[in-house]
């Protein structure tokens, strides 16, 4: 509700904030590579399903391997040593979750081990209610373990909105605020369900964190995001 007044009284700056921000972002390209790959060679297998937005797609970086899911499976073949880590990734830019959940659906499933979600920043920029997203989420889970057998499932909190450069004020600190109240929200109906994990994303003050285009995650920014869910699901499997 607090969040739903501020954009109010603001609704004409932060409108012209967020057209400004569009017209400045660089158009920087989802990272080149196969979407599938494995890391390791010998072992048992862990397959690994990322689905997410323009983040895990590798807008900010050069490569898959560079990307997430290129340094996921490397933290997570370091923390399972042994184990061969299959992964692949479903995500396109500017996806909501509800996006997301038609994507998802549209691909041809195959059985995963563990799946990782990093979904949330196109919804608190779209003015998503944080109910309707977890509403999506919930539809997204169940297509997840339902379709693709991932019996446990990740999520991954949303980045540090309020320390993305490209985003002018009171626009980054409004978007801030939301994407800090998504995370809070999402790690509580997470606590509340079985086999679901929530990763907080940890936040950074280093500017060469992040992309040319001030909102994206560098290679820096994805290697501390693929450590932290590494560490949390090397726990879990190992």
């Amino acid at each position: 509700m607090i969040d739903e007044l501020i954009a109010l009284a603001l609704a004409p700056l932060l409108l012209a904030q967020g057209r400004r921000a569009r017209r400045l972002a660089q158009r920087l390209p989802e990272a080149a590579g196969a979407r599938t790959g494995n890391c390791g060679s010998g072992g048992a297998a862990l397959r690994v399903l990322l689905v997410g937005d323009s983040a895990v797609a590798g807008v900010g970086v050069a490569t898959q391997e560079e990307a997430l899911a290129g340094q996921l499976a490397l933290a997570l073949h370091a923390a399972l040593p042994g184990t061969v880590i299959e992964w692949r990734v479903v995500a396109r830019s500017g996806v909501t979750t509800r996006e997301a959940l038609a994507m998802i659906s549209a691909e041809e499933s195959a059985p995963f081990d563990v799946a990782v979600i990093a979904l949330g920043v196109n919804d608190v920029t779209s003015l998503v209610r944080i109910s309707s997203w977890l509403s999506a989420m919930e539809l997204l889970l169940g297509q997840l373990r339902l379709r693709w057998g991932a019996p446990a499932v990740w999520l991954s909190g949303l980045p540090p909105m309020h320390r993305f450069p490209l985003l002018p004020q009171p626009l980054r600190w409004y978007l801030g605020r939301r994407a800090r109240s998504f995370s809070s929200a999402l790690g509580s109906w997470a606590s509340q369900r079985a086999r679901l994990h929530y990763v907080p994303l940890p936040d950074s003050t280093d500017p060469a964190l992040i992309a040319s285009d001030g909102f994206h995650p560098g290679p820096g920014a994805c290697v501390i995001w693929a450590q932290a869910l590494a560490r949390d699901i090397g726990a879990h499997q190992g």
